[in-house]
């Protein structure tokens, strides 16, 4: 998995009923866009998360533009 600020990222829902989640990657701390990342949510909340399988990255257009490694 690899992010850049400014990304968002999905957090699928594990169970019946739980809807999936959205934030803002704000700083990604690991090395090479890798876990874990600080996020933002939409209410202003702030966590650290290592994201799981249940998890993707969506890329923002800025992000699309960059030349690969």
């Amino acid at each position: 998995m690899e992010a850049h600020a400014g990304d968002r990222l999905l957090t699928h829902g594990r169970t019946v009923g739980q809807h999936d989640r959205v934030a803002e990657i704000i700083e990604v701390l690991g090395d090479g866009g890798a876990p874990p990342y600080r996020v933002r949510f939409a209410d202003g909340h702030e966590s650290l998360v290592s994201p799981g399988p249940d998890s993707v990255v969506q890329h923002t257009a800025a992000d699309q533009d960059r030349e690969p490694y």
